[in-house]
């Protein structure tokens, strides 16, 4: 991957994503003693399993039922209550983490240190890394300028697949056409997120819509969900007054701040969809961090992934 870097221009990890940084992220990881996440199924006396998981744990008995397996037949509880039991097993599954990120057109924006598409690449590769390091395969869809789609994959050569995808999928958002919800997204991700025991959303908050939240909690019956939020600091804190040039979409616009009232509007209409992604995720109890682009997303990342609440 180091060889594919040298023989082409990378990005300058500013208004654009560099893939040399995305893989240098795993030596950020490389030390952390992150716990392996399990997907664990129920299953019944019934049959054999044919899925080559971890291992089968017990969970429970009960009332044994015509069909069930007699090789699990719980003979200590069944001598105790004089009616055959069945023990029931949960078995272990291989992880997966599923990242959705959000390539539209605002997401190419900023006006401190970079813009949030590399924020946002940066947080997606430190979760890559962060996943395999437990074990996980990881996978990602991108939404927005250019629908893109990997499957998830196990091992560094997972995390490198996704590094490569997100510094590809940068390229071709910055000169790409087309927007995309995130519900839409969430519908495409549908058969790729239902293998996924965990699922990271990244995104500015600008592409949710009134059928977002049916989807957010269709997704968090079946996975665990992570909202990661990306903001510029004009969207988050008061612009000083002046004169702002700024440019999107093509057309360039020039915005006048001159008194408080003016400035708490600016920040306001900015901060707008950060602002209700993060409320609609607090609401319905799915772990939310937000990052603006000049911080480091490696405490957030951690804690949206590693263990702890599901609410922030």
């Amino acid at each position: 991957m180091s060889a594919v870097v040298s023989q082409r221009i990378d990005g300058d990890g500013r208004v654009s994503v560099s893939l040399a940084e995305l893989i240098a992220m795993r030596a950020r990881v490389a030390k952390l003693a992150v716990p392996r996440q399990e997907t664990r199924t129920s299953r019944s006396g019934q049959q054999s399993s044919r899925l080559h998981g971890r291992g089968m744990d017990y969970a429970e008995s009960r009332i044994y039922q015509p069909g069930d397996d007699v090789r699990r037949l719980d003979w200590r509880l069944t001598a105790r209550s004089g009616k055959l039991h069945t023990k029931l097993f949960q078995e272990e599954r291989e992880g997966r983490l599923l990242i959705l990120i959000d390539n539209n057109a605002c997401m190419h924006f900023g006006t401190r240190v970079r813009f949030k598409s590399v924020q946002a690449a940066r947080a997606a590769a430190l979760a890559a890394w962060y996943a395999i390091r437990g074990g996980d395969r990881v996978g990602a869809i991108s939404f927005g300028r250019g629908e893109q789609m990997l499957r998830p994959q196990g091992g560094p050569r997972g995390a490198l697949a996704v590094c490569g995808a997100l510094a590809e999928w940068d390229r071709r958002g910055a000169t790409g056409t087309g927007e995309e919800s995130l519900t839409d997204a969430l519908v495409r991700a549908r058969r790729l997120s239902h293998g996924a025991s965990r699922v990271l959303i990244i995104s500015d908050g600008w592409h949710g819509d009134v059928e977002l939240r049916g989807r957010l909690l269709d997704l968090a019956r079946y996975a665990e969900v992570g909202m990661l939020v990306v903001a510029d600091p004009l969207e988050s804190t008061l612009a000083p007054t002046g004169r702002y040039p700024l440019e999107y979409d093509g057309k360039r616009i020039e915005v006048v701040l001159e008194a408080e009232r003016q400035q708490r509007e600016f920040q306001n209409k900015l901060g707008l969809g950060q602002a209700r992604l993060s409320q609609l995720a607090r609401t319905l109890g799915l772990r939310c961090r937000t990052v603006d682009t000049t911080a480091d997303p490696f405490d957030a990342v951690v804690a949206l992934l590693g263990p702890g609440k599901r609410a922030a």
